[in-house]
């Protein structure tokens, strides 16, 4: 089973795609836009995303996809994140003078940097990729930051391990596919909602009118449905409209359709994004 992920081989997606799906094969996609190409062309059967870090916060460019690509979110997965310096054999932590990684990982390890001032930080496109970059170019003076799939993938040295600065930094990834049916209903999904479904992710646009926010929530308090999160996210191209985007434990019952019925009458649009188990 191919399974599309965003970044390297080695990579936190790659690591979060293995423990999801165990023997899938891997696809590696430079753009976050390529992965949900090959998820709508079939080129792959689905696609592993990281959707928010408890550090960083929500992935826009994921959520903003979620609304307008035809894919559905089926399961979801907690990876702890854990950052390694990583190097070439041979190499040790009193050479290093440059370690490489994407801004986020370098941002949630301060305390390293701070410890070893005479270690520059330098920004690179992905994690997993910092580390190929300085094993397959020979440096001896510089590493990457990344997990161990990438120590392992790349035959990398794991220099100083655990270097986070927060112990509890997780990634909530996701298993998206084709969505193949009716867009924008949980009717049409029906055949790709899994067994045990007790969630569902939501994106809807209200009416820019007094109250309407407050009217499009309370179809779900008015069903002791409980919501886990809520955001507004921009909408490209409609300067000061937003999108909000819900999560609420709940899956695909009667309580459930008949508050997504309700907020239809409410909203300009309604987008069911997925029904799938909760971590």
């Amino acid at each position: 089973m191919k399974v599309a992920i965003q970044g390297e081989l080695g990579s936190f997606s790659h690591e979060a795609a293995e423990r999801m799906l165990p023997r899938c094969t891997v696809v590696p996609c430079a753009r976050s836009a390529e992965v949900f190409d090959r998820v709508e062309n079939g080129t792959v059967a689905a696609a592993v995303i990281p959707i928010e870090n408890t550090l960083a916060g929500t992935v826009a460019e994921h959520a903003d996809l979620l609304v307008t690509r035809d894919v559905f979110i089926q399961a979801e997965f907690l990876l702890r994140i854990v950052h390694n310096v990583i190097a070439a054999p041979g190499v040790k932590l009193s050479a290093l003078r440059r370690v490489l990684s994407h801004p986020v990982a370098l941002d949630q390890c301060r305390d390293f940097f701070r410890l070893h001032p005479h270690i520059e930080p330098v920004p690179f496109y992905d994690t997993a990729g910092s580390v190929k970059h300085v094993i397959v170019n020979r440096q001896l003076d510089a590493a990457g930051i990344a997990g161990r799939q990438a120590a392992r993938e790349y035959s990398g040295k794991i220099l100083r391990a655990n270097v986070e600065d927060d112990k509890r930094n997780f990634t909530r990834f996701l298993l998206i596919r084709k969505s193949g049916g009716k867009k924008n209903t949980a009717s049409g999904q029906r055949r790709l909602i899994p067994r045990g479904a007790n969630k569902t992710s939501i994106a809807f646009k209200v009416k820019d009118q007094p109250g309407t926010l407050f009217k499009s929530l309370s179809v779900f308090a008015l069903r002791d449905i409980s919501l886990s999160k809520i955001e507004s996210r921009p909408m490209r191209g409609r300067p000061w409209e937003y999108v909000f985007y819900v999560d609420y434990l709940r899956g695909d019952d009667e309580a459930a359709r008949n508050a997504l019925r309700h907020l239809g009458e409410v909203a300009v649009f309604v987008k069911v994004l997925g029904i799938y188990p909760a971590a």
